[in-house]
């Protein structure tokens, strides 16, 4: 396979580059993001042969039709290192059938319970393979800071990740008050000498725009070249290398129902996905365009209906949105990151309208697309919302009907699977495990509405031993070795910042400092 190179979504680079450095860069010169230039192809009969392969073979096999710039005996150890025995199962991500039309893909088998395991196993081993080559061919000298903005989950799943990784820090930034004690602990109790995490003042969205201005601080860079010899680079989807390997997962999972004899070959499966920066379901567009026989994607929003509206209207505004906090907190953003990639990709990669659009939407808080576009958005995606108290209320119905117990997240995904699916099978994204989030959990199986306190002796426990509690009352034993074990672990990181660029740029200052005491 001949190699494949990436351009960007905004038209402003002035060569493609391959893989690695894409890897690298993160984000592409002048704000926009990597794509790309080939979408490869597979037939039926490739895709369905995956599920006899191991997890990590079926990885492989999509990396080598992508044409990455890695010796294929390198990709290979990569993957085997990626998808082992750091999951909890051989499957990887093992598919669920509530029934004959309705199967729920696990993607929370990883050390951190959530479908960002799936990507942050995989990327910093390909990260520091990258950096490697780039180094032999003279291209690199500097070492790396790898700055994380976080609703709850891509935080210690890029902790984990990249913890203890020769020639790269990692710091990462959460919204104060916004995840659950779980993600809070999971983040604060993280080991490793090259990691820091700090609490940000503000909603996730202040973080990301943080985030996204320090990227784009080409004064601060300079400094963080000269004194630390040290440059930015980025882990969450806007980096193609954390989005590719979502693209995985949804090729093997059809592969996976059709050896399974859920899914006749080549039928229709529609997906549905919770999502909030539209990484997740744009994985599974891609997968679509490879050959995937999907049907529709189903776009599953929280109260924070940013996308539902977008899909539904084909204007997207956040100019007078409140921001509301959910019992599915990884969901609560209101800037979609890759929303532009998708739209690269509808408008035949019309790089002008993208630089359009985003400039509208950093200027105004509000872009609209085209009519064409909007027509094309309309024929691969449908969209729903759920508020909170149905999200609840999904929770006790589905363990109530099927005996299988869900986070908060994927019960909105399976209300809107409900409320729009056809006739076609339908494929749930599970995001995460339910014991990451005991307390809206409690709520649901206990009929307590969202804005309601637990009860005063719920109240007390901690997130673990609220865990407890619910795996006793309904069987459920299943909580992860890394969840149950947070309380006895130390808090390392206490942190509060504001969420202006100087607040930020001085905190990882100051973390850089102390690596190098």
């Amino acid at each position: 396979m001949s190699e494949n190179l990436y351009c960007d979504t905004r038209g402003c680079c002035q060569q493609a580059v391959p893989f690695t450095q894409a890897v690298i860069n993160g984000l592409a010169e002048g704000g926009g993001l990597y794509v790309p230039e080939h979408i490869p192809t597979l037939t039926l009969d490739e895709i369905c042969e995956l599920a006899h392969m191991p997890y990590a073979k079926r990885a492989l096999f999509i990396y080598q039709v992508f044409g990455v710039d890695l010796p294929d005996e390198q990709i290979d150890l990569l993957m085997q290192k990626s998808y082992g025995n750091n999951f909890d199962t051989e499957a990887i991500c093992p598919i669920t059938s509530l029934d004959a039309q309705t199967h729920v893909l696990e993607l929370w088998h990883g050390p951190t319970s959530a479908f960002k395991d799936m990507a942050l196993q995989c990327l910093p081993h390909f990260f520091s393979a990258s950096a490697a080559k780039l180094r032999e061919e003279g291209k690199l000298e500097h070492e790396f800071l790898i700055l994380v903005a976080t609703s709850g989950d891509t935080g210690k799943a890029a902790l984990e990740g990249f913890c203890d990784v020769d020639g790269i820090s990692i710091g990462v930034m959460y919204p104060h008050g916004g995840v659950s004690d779980i993600q809070y602990k999971q983040m604060a109790t993280q080991k490793g000498e090259n990691v820091c995490v700090w609490s940000v003042e503000g909603n996730f969205d202040d973080c990301q725009t943080g985030a996204k201005n320090v990227f784009g601080d080409t004064e601060y860079a300079q400094v963080l070249s000269e004194r630390f010899n040290t440059s930015l680079s980025s882990a969450n989807s806007i980096n193609w290398g954390r989005l590719m390997p979502q693209i995985v997962y949804y090729i093997s999972a059809y592969s996976q129902l059709v050896a399974e004899g859920k899914l006749e070959a080549g039928a229709l499966l529609d997906i549905c996905v919770p999502t909030g920066n539209f990484g997740n379901i744009l994985a599974a567009y891609y997968a679509k365009r490879m050959g995937v026989p999907i049907g529709m994607l189903f776009c599953a929003s929280n109260e924070n209906r940013v996308l539902t509206d977008f899909i539904n209207t084909g204007t997207y505004d956040i100019s007078d949105r409140e921001f509301v906090l959910t019992p599915s907190p990884s969901m609560d953003i209101l800037v979609s990151s890759n929303l532009e990639r998708q739209l690269f990709e509808l408008t035949g990669r019309n790089t002008t309208s993208i630089a359009q659009w985003m400039n509208d939407l950093k200027q105004n808080k509000s872009f609209r697309i085209d009519p064409e576009t909007f027509a094309c958005v309309r024929e691969h995606f449908s969209a729903d919302s759920v508020d909170n108290d149905t999200c609840l209320k999904t929770i006790k119905d589905v363990f109530d009907e099927h005996n299988y117990l869900v986070d908060p997240h994927t019960a909105v995904a399976l209300h809107v699977a409900q409320s729009l699916r056809g006739e076609n099978p339908v494929l749930i994204a599970s995001t995460a495990h339910w014991a990451k989030f005991g307390n809206n959990v409690y709520r649901a199986l206990h009929d307590i509405e969202p804005s309601q306190p637990l009860p005063e002796d719920v109240a007390s426990l901690s997130g673990c031993q609220l865990n407890e509690l619910i795996a006793q009352e309904t069987g459920m034993c299943n909580i992860p070795a890394g969840l149950a074990e947070l309380d006895e672990l130390p808090i390392r990181f206490t942190e509060i910042i504001s969420n202006n660029v100087s607040s930020i740029e001085e905190a990882v200052s100051t973390f850089l400092d102390d690596q190098q005491d």
